[in-house]
């Protein structure tokens, strides 16, 4: 298997909910979304970004409008909607949820556990939801 690939396709499952989290802080415009991406040593190209932009646009889950450049042409500058809001909330509370799950596994603590680690358990803490993963639809 391909390392950097695998490496490649982890980071494109999370770019989604990255973009709205950037985009959530306040009205920003694409090579802006650009920069906060990189700043957090997440390299986003534009032929990448500008296809999700549209997609999260046609979904429902930003807005844009048109704003006169400072010097140049006029730059769409996106916010993020209600129903973006929520999803990038659900989406959030998904990867807490992910995160976790792998951090036990990669911790070993996802070996068959037992009678005694239930008791300590259930003391300690309470279990995460089951995560739900599906593929992604063919066109994602």
């Amino acid at each position: 298997m391909d390392l950097e690939n695998a490496k490649a396709q982890m980071r494109k499952g999370v770019l989604e909910m990255c973009v709205l989290a950037v985009i959530s802080e306040g009205e920003t415009y694409p090579p802006e979304i650009m920069k906060r991406l990189e700043w957090t040593n997440l390299i986003v190209k534009e032929g990448t970004l500008y296809p999700l932009l549209i997609r999260l646009k046609n979904d429902g889950l930003v807005d844009y409008i048109w704003r006169e450049g400072e010097k140049g042409p006029p730059r769409k500058y996106f916010t993020v909607s209600e129903q973006g809001l929520q999803f990038l909330t659900e989406l959030t509370e998904g990867w807490h949820q992910l995160v976790h799950s792998v951090n036990q596994t990669l911790k070993g603590s996802a070996a068959a556990p037992t009678e005694n680690d239930h008791k300590r358990k259930r003391k300690m803490e309470a279990p995460p939801k089951p995560l739900k993963i599906e593929p992604l639809p063919p066109d994602s």
